[in-house]
């Protein structure tokens, strides 16, 4: 007779198996983020961009903070709600997007609907969710909640960088480019990353966090036409050539991702220097406003 500790793992057995054999044809819109290269690194600098005390704290986690940046990223694959955080698509409420929608969730919602917002994005209102989340978890002095609205919180911030996180046209599937997305948010960091300068990244105080994520996807969205332009330029170098390095067309060819690269002029590095920049300050934010508690006294995991 099989214990219920037998059927519980065959169950987990059953959607590892699923989750590995979907199609890539399948995953739409949920499978484009930051890359995990780029994610952990992010997170990783951004321990790195703290001050002290708190600098103190992440550095004796930062392996956690670091692996854990890109859980997000897989609960998607098993929570159909969790998309929506990671983009929100400006261009669907027209010209004047930034100055219709409304910067707190209440807000919109009485304006656009809750079932609206989830199908063009909540990436703003997510963000705000988890700072209050972390600054919630330093009152208690919770490190296990620390640790991990850090995590999510700095996921959600990064994926406010990417300018084809702001766009319906996210993976230049309306302008005959797609595979853009991974192009620019995976192939090109996880080229040139290692090479990319990452001194004077520093976290400041945030005094206004529902200003400022709105702030970013401003500036991520302009952008946006750059992003979309360059490629197409990349490509035209290409007329005619493959850029694929295999018939599943998920590898781009390197000359095709240093092509891009160079049309971008350094826009990728740019956008996780700010990514570096800004997640530490969300952070820093969190804990100056949960009252600076003694970070010292936070058992370590």
């Amino acid at each position: 007779m099989k214990t219920a500790e037998q059927h519980r793992m065959k169950r987990l057995i059953g959607l590892v198996l699923i989750l590995v054999l979907i199609p890539f044809y399948l995953i739409p819109r949920m499978a484009y983020s930051w890359g995990f290269y780029a994610h952990r690194n992010i997170n990783r600098e951004a321990v790195l961009a703290l001050p002290e005390p708190l600098g103190d704290f992440y550095k004796k986690n930062i392996d956690y903070i670091t692996l854990h940046a890109t859980d997000p990223d897989k609960r998607r694959y098993v929570d159909s709600t969790e998309a929506p955080h990671h983009f929100i698509d400006l261009d669907h409420y027209g010209s004047k997007s930034f100055d219709k929608i409304p910067h707190y969730w209440s807000a919109a919602v009485d304006m656009y609907s809750a079932d609206t917002l989830q199908k063009y994005g909540t990436l703003p209102w997510a963000t705000l969710e988890w700072e209050n989340k972390l600054m919630l978890a330093f009152k208690k002095k919770d490190v296990t909640e620390i640790l991990r609205a850090s995590s999510y919180l700095g996921h959600y911030v990064a994926d406010a960088h990417v300018p084809l996180h702001t766009i319906a046209n996210y993976n230049g599937q309306k302008t005959e480019q797609q595979g853009i997305h991974a192009l620019w948010e995976t192939a090109i960091p996880q080229t040139y990353g290692n090479d990319y300068n990452y001194n004077n990244c520093k976290a400041v105080y945030i005094k206004n966090p529902e200003e400022e994520i709105w702030n970013i996807l401003r500036q991520s969205y302009a952008l946006a036409p750059a992003t979309l332009k360059a490629e197409k330029a990349a490509r035209s170098a290409f007329m005619g050539k493959d850029i694929y390095l295999d018939s599943q067309h998920k590898k781009f060819l390197p000359g095709y991702i240093e092509t891009f690269n160079k049309d971008l002029n350094g826009m990728v590095e740019k956008q996780m220097r700010a990514s570096i920049s800004d997640v530490a300050s969300f952070w820093y934010t969190a804990w100056v406003n949960a009252g600076q508690p003694d970070i010292t006294k936070i058992k370590v995991q």
